[in-house]
């Protein structure tokens, strides 16, 4: 439930509370939540700059870069790290600055690619050849980035361990995602693989960063799930919707999937699952209109009668959501509730 000052001034015009007393209160709220990560101005400014230092070490670094050397790159690297670890240090421990502060200390943490990849450059050691310069690191799946990814959840793991900061997930999950990807050949043996081998260890491995994610979502009242949850779908469905499914029980098959991933966004109230849920199904659908129903008359009103359906659906949830969620919550055996993410859950 959000809260604005408007509703304070509703509970003023029907005499719950002084005018005073909703001053008050409204002052103190927004000081208690002024550490908390929000859409508003303020920090959406601090989020932007941190993602364009970010960038600018990650995805935008050109090969110019190379001619700084192995030894070069990682010294730099320290430093900016060192920097922006130091400043972090100060502005955490300031009241109000804890978001500037995090983020300084997450971009500390993604210098920590950019500082292995130059130390591995300078030592000449690759665990399965070199994979190219920096900028590659972004484009290729290659077994040589594999350091790279291992040091960044090494350092990610180690900074939340000190700071509490939500953000700090982020890198941790991009590594492991891009990890699903690496993986492939150095689970092979061999630098070729086919679509399908990449495709498998994708899905399992990110099947396995949503389980592990979901465990990480029952015991913590800040939000340190989301991103695990993001890329874990990223790897999960990524992988499944690039199998090739040779049969229209598979393409069914795929379809369920979908349509679970959406009841499990319900379930654990968390919104991400519904939109690839939701893509998911919606390719199903364009597979029968493009294929299997393609010279059919029928299908475009069936559908669309299926479409208003929905709506009327969604109608009936928006207005009995409270009734329906608590069925569904007491429907679930009492063995298997507390695996639920309990500060996520409610208990109606």
């Amino acid at each position: 439930m959000k809260i604005s000052k408007k509703d304070f001034q509703w509970a003023t015009d029907n005499g719950l509370i002084s005018s005073d007393q909703a001053e008050s209160l409204w002052t103190a709220l927004e000081s208690r939540s002024s550490d908390r990560p929000g859409f508003n101005f303020i920090h959406v400014i601090y989020y932007f700059g941190a993602l364009i230092v970010i960038s600018s070490m990650g995805w935008f670094m050109t090969r110019a870069w190379e001619q700084f050397g192995g030894g070069g790159i990682f010294g730099i690297s320290l430093a900016y790290a060192f920097c922006f670890i130091l400043a972090g240090r100060k502005l955490w421990n300031q009241p109000g600055l804890k978001i500037p502060g995090g983020l300084l200390y997450t971009m500390a943490v993604c210098m920590t690619p950019l500082a292995i990849y130059g130390l591995e450059r300078f030592m000449g050691f690759w665990p399965q050849g070199d994979p190219g310069s920096y900028q590659n690191f972004h484009v290729w799946v290659k077994g040589g980035w594999f350091f790279m990814e291992i040091g960044t959840i090494l350092a990610a793991l180690i900074s939340l361990k000190f700071i509490r900061f939500p953000f700090l997930t982020a890198p941790l999950a991009f590594s492991l995602w891009y990890m699903s990807m690496d993986l492939t050949p150095l689970l092979l043996g061999r630098s070729e693989f086919s679509w399908d081998e990449r495709e498998l260890v994708s899905l399992w491995f990110g099947l396995a960063m949503l389980l592990v994610t979901y465990l990480i979502d029952r015991r913590t009242k800040e939000d340190y799930a989301f991103w695990g949850y993001l890329f874990g779908l990223l790897a999960f469905w990524g992988g499944l919707s690039s199998l090739d499914s040779n049969s229209e029980f598979n393409k069914f098959l795929y379809c369920l999937i979908n349509l679970f991933l959406i009841f499990v966004s319900v379930i654990l109230s968390r919104r991400v699952f519904i939109v690839f849920g939701a893509i998911g199904v919606s390719g199903y659908i364009g597979h029968l209109a493009y294929w299997v129903f393609k010279d059919s008359l029928m299908f475009p009103f069936a559908l669309s009668m299926l479409g208003i359906l929905i709506i009327y659906l969604g109608l009936q949830y928006q207005r009995h959501h409270i009734r329906i969620e608590a069925y569904l919550y007491k429907s679930i055996p009492q063995g298997l509730r507390r695996f639920l993410p309990t500060e996520r859950v409610s208990k109606f």
